[in-house]
């Protein structure tokens, strides 16, 4: 027996917003009950028996595709089912993800004219999930009796957070329903936790354009020109935040009660994170992911459960090319995939493509930024494919290995993460990009020297960084439909974006 919340019947609803009530309710409960619980066994209380809670499920029933005259007139690569069954998954954080699931409900509805079924799932919610945000609970409790966790309440259980939906691994079996998310719920959650352990920042300050570097130069700008933008009043953004939950709001705005909570870290978290944020989450979130691509693949695995718009590369590379000049810039649209870390995951013989939204705003953003257009923009940038490997000395192989490689495929730069980004991009259907800068030719023995470095950094950190917003309003402004491509779906793709 487990000592469970009162059961609450499956509900079936015709518009999207009273599902998702539906869906707070059941979540709620659920919560509730494990708080409870947990604050009783931590008060030294006996409990009745093993303590579950679950997470809530929303489902459909379709018994016919969408014909294709309709898909073509949506023209949107999310919202629908591919084939008649029953689809269903579970969901967690509805106060996080109101408007997401608003609107994956209401495409549901509106492309398939069945009804929601919204229910209590049969996955347990494990008991580290339902803490509050500065909930310590386990930090109190003696060792013998923190021991006994395990025996009262569920764990986090890896088995049931694989990817095998998004790795396109995961097999229907008799009986089981088709997912209608890459993510089942405790997967969300985990990787939520994760962010917060990671990037010194809660989940709910993520913007949907995101921008990784391998630099701290990058952030430091970035961090001058969110200041920046705060104390003019006139900002599209409406607020800075920096790690530990710091907030800036833009001069004018009134402080809200949450902001009282933050406070600067004793020491920066291992993958930084900070946040320009405008309304409807339309803001740039900005990590610093360090060197190599383990990292790259660590972060994206884990902001990959937010559903960005796009997220894009924005680091320093090593220009293969004798023609390219200290920093050029190079826009990848391929990628010579030497990192290792996405082997398994997504086989190498997966190509990763450029998109051509991404490619079109990065290069508009160059030429916005520099003044340069045609024939002179092309001296400054290059576009063409990227290397990315694990060995960070690869330059000091024996016998020419990786050059000969590198030249074969017809790299014209080489960096640790852009690949890994790409392909996991790719992997979960978030659009990606690259733009890289030259800062050392080594082949060509023009290595980073202090004095050179120093001056280059000056000189082109900020246009980088620049670069990079500005492609963002670019992708902003044509609106998300047109930026979720259709190339990264698969034979049989979920419903959710």
């Amino acid at each position: 027996m487990s000592f469970t919340p009162a059961p609450i019947a499956p509900t079936f609803h015709a518009d999207a917003t009273s599902a998702l009530a539906q869906v707070k309710a059941i979540y709620g409960q659920q919560i509730q009950h494990l708080r409870e619980a947990m604050q009783r066994f931590v008060a030294g209380e006996a409990l009745p028996a093993r303590v579950r809670g679950c997470y809530p499920f929303v489902r459909i029933q379709t018994d016919s595709v969408m014909p294709q005259a309709a898909l073509e007139a949506m023209g949107q690569s999310y919202g629908f089912v591919a084939h008649a069954g029953r689809f269903e998954t579970t969901l967690t954080r509805p106060d996080l993800y109101a408007n997401y699931y608003l609107e994956q409900f209401r495409l549901l509805l509106d492309n398939h004219g069945v009804q929601l079924e919204v229910g209590t799932s049969n996955e347990p919610m494990p008991i580290h999930f339902s803490f509050a945000e500065h909930d310590h609970i386990e930090g109190s409790l003696p060792p013998a009796r923190r021991a006994l966790m395990r025996d009262l309440f569920d764990l986090p259980d890896l088995a049931a957070m694989d990817d095998g939906i998004a790795n396109g691994t995961w097999r229907h079996g008799p009986g089981d329903p088709y997912p209608l998310s890459l993510f089942t719920a405790s997967r969300v959650d985990y990787s939520l936790h994760r962010l917060r352990h990671y990037t010194g920042s809660t989940p709910e300050w993520f913007q949907n354009f995101v921008l990784f570097t391998n630099y701290q130069f990058y952030i430091d700008e970035f961090v001058r020109l969110g200041h920046q933008e705060m104390n003019n009043p006139d900002s599209e953004y409406e607020a800075f935040v920096e790690p530990g939950n710091v907030v800036t709001r833009r001069i004018g705005l009134p402080r809200q009660a949450s902001d009282n909570l933050g406070a600067p870290p004793p020491r920066l978290p291992q993958m930084p994170a900070y946040h320009l944020m405008r309304p409807g989450r339309d803001g740039i979130t900005m990590v610093n992911i360090g060197v190599g691509p383990s990292n790259a693949k660590t972060i994206t695995d884990h902001v990959a459960v937010l559903r960005p718009h796009a997220w894009m590369m924005l680091g320093h590379c090593a220009g293969l090319r004798n023609s390219q000049q200290l920093g050029d810039y190079v826009l990848a649209h391929g990628y010579v995939r030497e990192d290792h870390v996405l082997d398994e995951e997504l086989p190498l013989w997966v190509s990763i493509p450029a998109l051509a939204e991404i490619q079109l705003a990065l290069e508009q953003g160059v030429a916005d930024v520099t003044g340069f257009k045609g024939a002179d923009l092309k001296r400054i940038m290059r576009t063409g494919t990227v290397a990315s490997t694990d060995n960070r000395n690869w330059e000091l192989l024996p016998n020419n290995e990786p050059q000969r490689r590198f030249s074969q495929s017809r790299a014209i730069a080489l960096d640790m993460e852009s690949a890994t980004i790409a392909a996991n991009g790719f992997r979960f259907r978030v659009p990606y990009g690259t733009l890289l800068c030259v800062s050392d030719k080594p082949l060509h023995g023009e290595i980073k020297l202090p004095g050179m470095a120093n001056h280059f950094y000056r000189e082109r950190v900020d246009q980088h960084l620049r670069i990079g917003m500005r492609a963002i309003e670019i992708l902003r402004s044509q609106g998300p439909q047109r930026l979720h491509s259709r190339k990264l779906r698969s034979f049989d793709e979920v419903a959710f974006q």
